[in-house]
């Protein structure tokens, strides 16, 4: 309990009140954010639509060139918390040479082989463009920059105080195969909590969602579906692979709306308790996570309530440290209204 109310005053106290947020609790180990910087900008409108989806990817699409992959969560058939299909579809039709992609499952689910996953797909209302299973024809393995350096900075047993557990744990993963067809990575995230993770956001779409079914996810939960911060490690590095394999050609956009604490991949996923908020976009993955999670602190009590719970009873807030310990962003962040 101590630990998780130690997280829950951390974020608290960054809780987006005037629309910039500073904190500089935990360190990076790498040089890439050692120097003062301005804050990453955050753009954030509550006009949950298509309109609203536009405006804020025209904020942070600069980098989309070539062949763009839109990576969402597809959701177990007949989901109940689902995004509206009409949002997506109306942002990919304004993405020249987009294509939605997936990969299969690891747990019991007719997603976990391609010919059922793409039943599920038709059956969602997957079927206005084309949908890329990208581990169909198996997985290619993409390194974890910086990996070995920490392994070798940690390598003396003597060493008590380390920023992860009993890590690090990848120095590689294993994706699915297609996603080396992309020049580009939208990342179009349904925001909301998870089992596993506490929270599903920009982070998880990418690390655990791009991970090919039978290799890479196996990889980040290891045997058993263990839960805690060794998973969250592991789904952190397997998001550094992805984020520096695209580079500048990588951008996100979080959906703050049937704000559950199950995720998508719940077929019976627990009703929303939380208000709808709106969508967030930006070019740095750290950031919109931060700020999606510092939103849901900022929520009423009464309705942040359960949420809350899932994040903390599964230490969800490693995924922001971590992400911090690896240079994949920045966690100060000026959140700007459009």
């Amino acid at each position: 309990m101590k630990k998780q109310m130690s997280r829950r005053s951390f974020l608290e106290k960054s809780a987006v009140v005037t629309g910039t947020v500073a904190v500089g609790e935990f360190q990076g180990l790498g040089s890439a954010f050692a120097a003062p910087r301005d804050p990453s900008p955050v753009y954030f409108t509550t006009d949950i639509s298509v309109a609203g989806l536009l405006k804020a990817y025209a904020k942070v699409n600069q980098g989309m060139t070539g062949k763009i992959a839109i990576k969402l969560h597809t959701g177990e058939p007949h989901g109940p918390n689902l995004l509206p299909i009409e949002l997506i579809k109306g942002l990919q039709a304004h993405v020249p040479g987009s294509t939605i992609v997936e990969c299969n499952v690891l747990y019991p689910s007719p997603r976990q082989e391609t010919a059922t996953h793409r039943e599920v797909l038709k059956t969602n209302g997957w079927d206005f463009c084309p949908v890329d299973i990208m581990d169909a024809e198996g997985d290619a393995s993409l390194p974890v920059p910086g990996m070995q350096a920490l392994l070798d900075k940690y390598a003396d047993p003597a060493i008590t105080k380390r920023p992860f557990t009993q890590g690090p744990h990848l120095t590689e993963v294993a994706v699915g195969k297609h996603l080396l067809n992309y020049d580009s990575l939208l990342v179009y995230t349904h925001y909301k909590g998870h089992t596993m993770a506490g929270f599903g956001g920009s982070l998880k779409n990418i690390a655990i969602g791009c991970a090919s079914g039978k290799v890479g996810k196996l990889q980040i939960h290891g045997e058993g579906f263990k839960r805690g911060d060794i998973f969250l490690e592991r789904m952190v590095e397997s998001g550094k692979a992805i984020t520096a394999h695209f580079g500048s050609h990588i951008t996100y956009i979080n959906v703050l709306k049937n704000l559950s604490v199950d995720c998508d991949c719940d077929a019976h996923g627990a009703p929303p308790k939380a208000k709808d908020i709106g969508i967030l976009a930006s070019t740095d993955i750290l950031a919109i996570d931060k700020a999606s999670l510092d939103m849901m602190y900022a929520l009423p009590t009464g309705e942040r309530h359960d949420i809350i719970e899932r994040i903390e009873s599964r230490d969800g807030p490693r995924q922001i440290e971590y992400m911090k310990t690896l240079d994949m962003g920045y966690e100060k962040y000026k959140l700007i209204t459009i």
